[in-house]
């Protein structure tokens, strides 16, 4: 992942306001300090706290002329192949569904930057702050995507950019095992930070965390347009880390 200098300053300013200092917390792995760029790829690609959903579409995998209406009017995604061509292959697309307000999550995010880029001190010791602050208020759940189909790749950004919190406010939350929700309270689109999209949520419901070690599975779920859905879930139990709950 290339990182520019300029986020270690836009880090604290930009999304410490969702967070409060705390002690970093460790549990049967290295520091996160230690980690090498293959500790923290694999943090942020699959662990506890984060998940690729990949979806394809293979409606355009068969040839079929585009210029000529009669002979595309029955076949899957006709308008759009008249409109844009036909691909005639396969398309994915990769989101990565994080739980961003979990210290091991910035802590790889944290840590690629500081491998992949020359830091004076203070931007350091600003990148480290990030790493290690706790989230007190809210969850928040970051998304990134990729795809090697630029016209994907535009239509998820064009979703992702266009989207905000009125329009997602009932159609993204978190679920427990138990049917118990948490709906969305606030969005931040995808910005040059390299973080993703922000899907945030409140930490405590009815006066109680939303989350505790018995909850089973939480499910994030989100949709940002009729095709375009965030499904995944993450066992609970195994987000416990130094015998705490980090989400």
């Amino acid at each position: 992942m290339n990182r520019k200098v300029i986020i270690a300053t836009l880090i604290v300013f930009g999304i410490s306001a969702y967070f409060s200092v705390a002690h970093p917390v460790q549990k049967e792995m290295k520091p996160w300090t230690e980690w090498t760029l293959k500790d923290a790829e694999k943090m942020l690609k699959e662990s506890p706290w984060a998940k690729l959903q990949v979806e394809t579409d293979t409606s355009e995998m068969f040839y079929s002329p585009t210029s000529d209406p009669r002979m595309t009017r029955n076949a899957p995604n006709a308008n759009a192949r008249l409109e844009e061509g036909a691909t005639n292959q396969e398309m994915s697309i990769k989101y990565g569904i994080r739980f961003f307000s979990a210290r091991p999550i910035r802590q790889a995010f944290a840590r690629s930057i500081e491998l992949q880029q020359k830091l004076d001190s203070e931007s350091t010791a600003r990148l480290h702050q990030f790493a290690e602050i706790e989230s007190p208020l809210s969850i928040i759940v970051a998304v990134t995507f990729e795809s090697t189909d630029r016209r994907t790749l535009g239509k998820a950004m064009q979703a992702f950019n266009s989207a905000g919190a009125g329009t997602l406010k009932n159609k993204a939350y978190l679920e427990r095992s138990d049917g118990k929700r948490v709906f969305l309270t606030e969005y931040v689109p995808p910005g040059k930070d390299g973080f993703g999209a922000r899907f945030i949520f409140l930490r405590n419901v009815d006066e109680r965390p939303f989350l505790t070690s018995d909850a089973g599975e939480v499910r994030f779920f989100a949709e940002l347009t009729d095709k375009m859905k965030l499904n995944m879930r993450f066992k609970v139990a195994d987000m416990m880390l130094n015998g705490k709950l980090e989400y």
